[in-house]
């Protein structure tokens, strides 16, 4: 039977949940991608501007140092506020009413405040107070309490999302509150984080660029001081765009793929 235009560029709301054909969606990944390097190309061709590249080439060294170091403190901050926003999560669920307070103090402090004044005030006032001077490591810590406050929360709802009849079965069986969590909470509630999880991971990375404030040689940094030199804005900001592209996307896919892996009726 002949595949009609509607079946390659259509789905209907009965379709949705079944896989799609490689060829489709290689057909329409194309277009996309070829729409959006008209509209791109378009705009940049209206640009009265003269490029500069061969200047900022020479300065290629100093975007791979600031590219590498933002990778090494977004890395070590994913897995630095995963754990503070775990943490935080749970001392909100906690039967002790101090560490629930101190709990949701710090969560809506955080959220509540511009991360660009906290990275300030963690330097310029907390850290100078006890003599602390190593900016990678305020920075760092920083940008980790900031993301952590955020995922604390995604996780608390994941958490609160798992009906209590669940939590009552759990306790009728025996399971002590460890394995409640490792066998009937999180499995459920890691279906509900992730999606928020993921553009929070995306939008931590970004926001280490707001460690610049601090004069961390992180990637922005880096780019303002070569666009500082060489008067090239675009072709230092064009390579900073794209850089931060390649962090942020393969988080991005990896966390689909743990949704597929974790999707299941109930």
């Amino acid at each position: 039977m002949t595949r009609t235009v509607q079946s390659w560029f259509w789905i209907s709301p009965d379709d949705r949940a079944k896989p799609i054909a490689w060829q489709i969606l290689s057909l329409n990944w194309v277009l996309a991608f070829l729409l959006l390097t008209l509209v791109c190309f378009f705009s940049f061709s209206q640009l009265s501007y003269n490029w500069n590249w061969q200047t900022v080439g020479g300065y290629s060294g100093f975007f791979w140092r600031g590219w590498w170091n933002t990778l090494k403190i977004a890395s070590l901050a994913l897995v630095l506020s995963t754990l503070i926003g775990m943490l935080a999560a749970l001392a909100r669920r906690s039967g002790f009413l101090v560490l629930r307070a101190l709990s949701r103090l710090y969560v809506e402090l955080v959220r509540g405040t511009p991360l660009l004044v906290q990275v300030s005030f963690a330097f310029y006032v907390v850290a100078d107070a006890f003599h602390f001077q190593d900016r990678f490591t305020v920075g760092l810590l920083t940008l980790s309490l900031f993301s952590g406050a955020f995922i604390s929360e995604i996780i608390r709802g994941g958490i609160e999302s798992v009906g209590a009849s669940q939590l009552e079965s759990a306790r009728a069986i025996g399971l002590t509150r460890f394995q409640t969590y490792r066998y009937v909470i999180f499995p459920q509630a890691i279906r509900v984080i992730l999606p928020a999880l993921a553009g929070m991971f995306a939008n931590l990375i970004k926001d280490s660029s707001l460690l610049s404030v601090i004069s961390i040689e992180e990637f922005t940094w880096n780019a303002q001081q070569v666009s500082a030199l060489t008067y090239s804005n675009f072709e230092c900001y064009i390579p900073l765009a794209i850089g931060y592209l390649v962090l942020t996307l393969p988080i991005t896919l990896w966390t689909q793929w743990l949704e597929k892996r974790t999707r299941y009726e109930t």
